[in-house]
């Protein structure tokens, strides 16, 4: 191992890593706050201020991606409709296999410069969560309980709030509605064949409703439906933690357009017209499954040949996302290391107990928000929830 990736191993610099992100992001959170008092004077201007304030936090996760691991993003598209990336809104389905599929979407999103306005449609317990959670509310993000008989008016009035936007958006929808595992995906194939659908082998049943309302509600604001599919070389299993420990992975994601949802998927370009996508409810509903099955061929394409059926392209990576984060270090690191300092020149046994204390404390936090992201420990739903739909 060279002196390099021995540093990016050490937990010291991950303390340091994790404190600029924590401190920097309360403090824009807080600025955030301030700028409540904007929303009845000028609505538009609110947004815009919002959307550079989150991209100084989420701009920090994909530098870990991008600098500090050096994951290489290959994307695999049709160059004629590459030039449209980032200069039109967008829904983004996306699917959910893997602890840091989201940091590649932001990954994805960065490069072609809508990072800060991303959109998302998450689960209302996230919105409680400090920094990234509170970052999303000032964004406006979709949040839904789950529970589709109390969610519909409110995910619908939160939707077509984003038709006056200012910003170019994309929003990031993971359709399946939860993070894959072999014990989700038996039970929602269970769910399959009780329904009469074809079953799937590397994704789960698609929640058609969420994705039918937003539909619904973004018509002639999202200009196409980029359906996308992600996944790692060398049958890789990245973690947050091993982005952070500094270890390289290899993404390849896959955008492509469907023609006509009925051709065989090897027919596809890059982008879907939203006018493509069914309005009515069911026939939308339909189409999202057709849609899945095709992601299940892709995948299937991909796990025998190693490489999608388009051309590959690198997205530039912009310098942004690095030059943030060290206009945060180089704020914040010095007032630390001064404290630091002066508390071991004062020689006070409880002032050096109370640093500790406060170091041990960071790294229990540290290890609580990268255990948000790990499959073993993801969430429930798709377990008990497809459980009772058989019922």
């Amino acid at each position: 191992m060279d002196i390099v990736g021995f540093l990016k191993s050490q937990f010291i610099c991950h303390l340091l890593i994790c404190y600029i992100f924590i401190v920097s992001g309360l403090i824009i959170n807080f600025i955030q706050l301030l700028t409540l008092i904007l929303w009845p004077i000028n609505k538009q201007l609110f947004r815009r201020i919002n959307c550079r304030l989150a991209y100084c936090i989420s701009s920090q996760m994909v530098m870990l991606l991008e600098w500090w691991s050096g994951t290489d993003c290959t994307l695999y598209t049709d160059p004629e409709s590459y030039h449209k990336y980032g200069k039109e809104n967008a829904i983004v389905i996306l699917n959910h296999n893997f602890e840091i599929d989201f940091l590649c979407g932001w990954n994805f999103c960065e490069r072609f410069g809508v990072l800060g306005s991303s959109k998302v449609l998450a689960k209302k317990e996230l919105s409680y969560m400090p920094i990234i959670g509170w970052m999303w509310y000032f964004l406006e993000i979709v949040f839904c309980k789950r529970k589709w008989e109390e969610d519909r008016k409110t995910v619908m009035q939160k939707l077509l709030n984003l038709r006056d936007y200012p910003e170019n958006f994309w929003f990031l929808i993971h359709c399946e509605g939860t993070r894959f595992t072999e014990q989700k995906h038996e039970i929602s194939m269970q769910v399959a064949e009780a329904k009469g659908l074809p079953k799937l082998k590397y994704h789960l049943l698609p929640r058609t409703k969420g994705f039918a309302v937003t539909v619904q509600c973004l018509r002639n604001v999202v200009s196409a439906v980029y359906d996308s599919t992600l996944n790692f070389r060398n049958n890789e299993n990245p973690t947050l933690l091993g982005v952070l420990n500094g270890k390289k992975y290899h993404a390849d994601l896959y955008v492509r357009q469907v023609i006509h949802i009925l051709i065989p998927f090897w027919h596809t370009g890059l982008r879907i017209p939203l006018e493509e996508v069914p309005e009515d409810e069911q026939e939308c509903s339909n189409w999202l499954h057709k849609l899945y099955q095709e992601k299940d061929a892709f995948q299937e394409e991909y796990y025998r040949t190693g490489t999608y059926p388009a051309v590959p392209i690198v997205p530039p990576r912009r310098p942004w996302t690095l030059l943030n984060w060290l206009l945060w270090a180089l704020l914040l690191l010095y007032p630390l290391f001064k404290l630091l300092i002066n508390m071991i020149n004062s020689g006070s046994s409880l002032t050096l107990a109370s640093f500790a204390f406060v170091i041990v404390m960071a790294s229990v936090g540290v290890r609580w928000m990268i255990g948000v992201t790990e499959i073993n420990k993801g969430s429930t739903y798709g377990n008990n929830d497809n459980k009772q739909k058989q019922k």
